[in-house]
């Protein structure tokens, strides 16, 4: 019941049994034993060092008391054992540590086989073991201390009431294993049994708070290697069960304040609130306060509260945070003896700390102890040790400081040195090492010295691990949002090397990463099967398998979407891929697609892709059979066009669009045209088809209708019909619908959608539509109440083409949910991505804002139109915006009015059927009309 009084009496009754019990009796060893026992639990409840040395005095009499031989022997030795370990992890003494496992070497060699005892002696030694190697940081240690606590859960029968604190001896190991090693398998395992020991502890136990405090800790390590917010929320959750189930006073209270405090450090840095970091400053602040002067875990405290006020002073730049954070980090420096694992840690986070201090105040001085720190941090790191990619970046930058005040060559070398090491994929977090690249790329972006080409390349090398396939869909959406453009960066790096090539292949690999991802996972795998055919059928049933577990969507198994499983999927997919790669004729499997495929995807017309960074504008003109080149280079500039401003419903002309309008076409669309030469083409003839790539903020621009509206035949659409692609990839794998039988059309109307205004234009446009159908080919419809999402799923399985007339919305919060309003709910792009629709044809997506993107991912393509593409539609007509219900119809009756004529899309024809539509809606409202005409586009080929 773990009552404070009980203790007290059994002090009470044990100290008058020893005072009654005379010398040479017996019982005299065992009476000495108890009494030392009691003083233990007295200990370990009120944390008074008294306690503890009275401990180690009955239990050491009790030893001497025990002639050789006899059976309580081996008991002896392990309850000295215990009272060596309390005290060493009370004043951090090795001597106690070395101690402990003496005694418990002797205790578990005297235990005989089947002695019901001989768990706890496994687990003690395991135990002991474990404190060893976060002492002198020895791998062996941990290696001895798994060893030995495996074997004590082996020996440990179902129902003891010792089971849970075995599970949770044993994934404690595992977790200074998995921060060793940096080895995912590790950090499962710990998972997994503080999860067992906290199922199997009873409520009201006096353990149950460190079951908690256990979980919480192995969470937080997962929340760091993979970024997913439910780990952190579970640790928040956990850590704070612990404290509250800590009674004031209790030793262990300090450690669960800290524990909260890191827990909230990293939600800080998660979510940027204020409360948060508040919050890691209060617990770690509290933490330090609570802690024992000489307490071995001083340091740790001392260090937790530099990095809250390290975090503040990022935040807020308050110059006296920053020096309490040095102060800090200067304490728990001086406080952690030589050979302690953790020195590498302290130096280099006083070494930050004075690097940040430089940085403000540009003293040589901080500089100067910034290079020491930084330089005895790395040289005290072993050479395996998960944190080495961050001590070599942590080097290399202060290498680059120092060459840029004497560019001395030397500085140069060695910062380059580092910044390779930093960016090596080896026993560290992926997201880290990612990371480091991407700061080396963009540090080397202004300062050529630095590689910029290799930086990028090994950045874009690095995506797939750090986008993990493990993750959700949601979680890798939330990591692209911090590569900060990674793609468009790496791409204006090449085309100022000349390397325009290497800008198509980078633009390709590091855009869309997660619908690439997806569409990876849907691709067959015919090529491998006859090389290998169970390695085939494996790798498909894993990939489908993974392709649900990371969706989110409901399963009747609730087991698919742990996280673990998702993992175990993820790791064997990857492994899966690798021997299939080792095949012979299968090195390049599933792998990204090289420039030469690329400019493959130019089959019917030029693609111009067109890459817009912060300080210079690229266009990339791919002609068919031509490799692709730079044509124009640095010739726009928007730096201030980051939104797409044009929600227009008013019929009066806008002149700030009919400005960017003009911009687009004098700065881009224009000189694009003069290089393709398409003034020259017969005005009676076909117009020829260009197919926009656009990057970055040019994702949410209009460049299908650039022109300047004030000049006779200056607007892109006298000379050209445009259509968009996403990626070159999406043009790749579209296959044209074979005109052998006329398409299968589904329509979808929702004149009156549950709690949205109504749409009285979609009864019109469905009449259209069935009109140009009747008794030319199958046409079906899901109209009102039909329409729910089970049934348009299903529906779109079975007919070629899709016509969805409805309300739609774009999910800012989470992309996957942005979708479309049917009548029992929302139909969004997470239900859409896992189906593969096979041989279809037109998605007509008479919808608002269908092709609006996200801003904070322009290059990831995250909207409807997207989603139909990867689900198979090779040919979508969507909106980029808000379109006028009475227009809808007319646009509708138009486009299948030309394409019911041929009945087939992927050569072009829905963009030009479009085009032509588009020509007679603008003669309807007029040109200038821009709300009107300008939303509509085609999307593919």
């Amino acid at each position: 019941m773990g009552e404070p009084a009980d203790l007290k009496k059994s002090i009470e009754c044990h100290s008058r049994a020893l005072a009654l019990t005379p010398d040479g009796h017996p019982q005299l060893s065992f009476r000495h034993a108890a009494l030392g026992v009691a003083y233990t639990d007295r200990y370990r409840r009120t944390g008074e060092a008294a306690d503890l040395e009275k401990s180690i005095e009955y239990k050491s009499r009790a030893l001497a008391l025990t002639p050789d031989g006899h059976s309580d022997l081996p008991q002896r030795h392990s309850e000295l054992g215990v009272a060596h370990t309390d005290r060493y992890r009370r004043m951090g003494e090795p001597a106690d540590l070395e101690n402990s496992i003496e005694c418990y070497c002797r205790a578990l060699a005297l235990t005989p086989d089947a002695h019901p005892d001989l768990p706890v002696r496994h687990t003690h030694l395991g135990v002991a073991y474990t404190d060893r190697y976060r002492r002198m940081g020895d791998p062996a240690d941990l290696e001895r201390s798994i060893e030995y606590n495996s074997r004590a859960l082996a020996l440990t029968p179902d129902g003891h009431p010792c089971l849970p604190r075995r599970h949770a001896d044993l994934g404690a190991s595992y977790t200074h294993q998995y921060r060793r090693t940096g080895d995912p398998a590790d950090l499962e395992k710990s998972i997994e049994h503080h999860s067992h020991a906290l199922d199997l502890t009873p409520d009201g136990h006096p353990h149950l708070p460190d079951r908690h405090a256990d979980l919480g800790v192995a969470y937080t390590d997962r929340y760091r290697r993979m970024g997913e917010p439910a780990d952190l929320e579970m640790s928040i959750e956990c850590k704070s069960r612990a404290l509250v189930l800590t009674p004031d006073g209790h030793p262990d209270l300090p450690r669960r304040h800290s524990d909260l405090g890191v827990a909230y450090t990293y939600r800080y840095r998660r979510m940027g609130e204020a409360v948060d970091l508040e919050k890691s400053i209060e617990y770690n602040f509290r933490a330090l306060a609570l802690t024992p002067d000489s307490h071995p875990y001083l340091p740790h405290r001392h260090a937790n509260l530099g990095v809250s006020y390290t975090d503040r002073y990022r935040c807020m730049r308050e110059a006296d945070d920053l020096n309490k954070a040095i102060e800090c980090y200067s304490r728990a420096l001086d406080l952690t003896p030589d050979g302690h694992p953790d020195l590498p840690r302290r130096h280099a986070e006083l070494g930050g700390s004075h690097s940040d201090r430089y940085q403000l105040m540009g003293e040589l001085a901080d500089l100067e102890q910034s290079v020491q720190c930084y330089s005895r941090a790395l040289a005290l790191t072993p050479h395996d040790h998960p944190d080495l990619p961050t001590r070599h970046f942590d080097w290399a930058t202060s290498c680059h400081h120092q060459y840029q005040l004497n560019a001395h060559p030397s500085h140069l070398a060695a910062s380059l040195h580092s910044f390779r090491k930093a960016s090596h994929l080896s026993t560290a977090s992926p997201r880290d090492v990612f990371h480091n690249a991407f700061r080396w790329a963009k540090l080397a972006s202004d300062h050529t010295y630095l590689n910029p080409i290799e930086a990028f390349r090994i950045v874009i090398s690095l995506l797939p691990h750090f986008i993990w396939l493990g993750a959700t869909t949601a979680q890798r959406y939330h990591d692209l949002s911090s590569a900060d453009n990674v793609a468009v960066r790496a791409a204006s790096a090449a085309i100022r090397s000349s390397e325009h090539s290497l800008a198509v292949e980078w633009l390709e690999h590091a855009r869309c990463i997660v619908w690439s991802q997806t569409l990876m996972l849907r691709s067959p795998v015919g090529s491998l099967t006859p090389s290998d055919p169970l390695l085939a059928s494996r790798l498909h049933s894993v990939a489908q398998q993974l392709h649900h577990a990371s969706s989110g969507l409901p399963s009747s198994d609730s087991t698919v979407f742990l996280p673990e499983h998702r993992h175990r999927l993820a790791r064997e997919y990857i492994d899966l891929l690798a021997q299939a790669r080792s095949l012979s004729g299968l090195e390049h499997f599933l792998q990204p697609a090289k420039a030469n495929v690329l400019t493959q995807a130019a089959r019917y017309g030029p693609v111009v892709v067109v890459n817009c960074h912060q300080s210079d504008c690229d266009a990339l003109v791919i002609l068919p059979v031509m490799r692709a080149r730079s044509e124009i280079e640095r010739m726009l500039r928007i730096k201030g066009l980051r939104e797409r401003g044009f929600h227009l419903m008013n019929p009066l002309p806008d002149p700030d669009v009919g400005a960017v309008l003009a911009g687009l076409w004098k700065d881009l669309v224009r000189p694009v045209l003069d290089h393709l030469d398409i003034w020259c083409n017969d005005p009676t003839g076909d117009l020829p088809h260009v197919t926009w790539c656009p990057t970055g903020v040019l994702s949410f621009l209009p460049l299908h209708a650039a022109g300047d509206y004030d000049q006779p035949r200056s607007r892109v659409f006298d000379y050209v019909i445009s259509s968009y692609t996403p990626t070159l990839t999406a043009l790749l794998s579209s296959t044209p619908t074979v005109a052998n039988r006329l398409p299968q059309v589904l329509a979808i109307g929702q004149a009156a959608t549950p709690g949205r205004s109504p749409l009285q234009g979609t009864v019109r446009e469905l009449e259209y539509l069935r009109a140009h159908a009747q008794d030319r080919l199958v046409y079906a419809e899901l109209t009102d109440s039909q329409a729910t999402t089970t049934a348009v799923l299903d529906a779109m399985e079975q007919y070629d083409w899709v016509h969805l007339a409805c309300h739609a919305h774009q999910n800012i919060d989470d992309p996957t949910r942005s979708g479309f309003f049917l009548h029992d709910g929302t139909l969004d792009l997470a239900a859409i991505s896992q189906r593969s629709f096979a041989n279809k044809g037109l998605a007509f997506l008479s919808a608002c804002q269908t092709a609006t993107g996200d801003a904070k991912l322009p290059d990831e393509a995250i909207h409807l139109a997207s989603g139909m593409l990867m689900a198979g539609y090779p040919s979508v007509i969507a909106s980029m915006w808000s379109v006028v219900d009475e227009d809808a119809p007319f646009v509708a009756d138009k486009v299948y009015g030309q394409l019911m004529k041929g009945g087939k899309v992927g050569n072009g024809e829905a963009g030009k059927a479009l085009h032509d539509a588009i020509v007679e809606l603008r003669e309807k409202v007029g040109q200038k009309d821009f709300g009107r005409w300008v939303p509509y586009i085609h999307i593919g080929s």
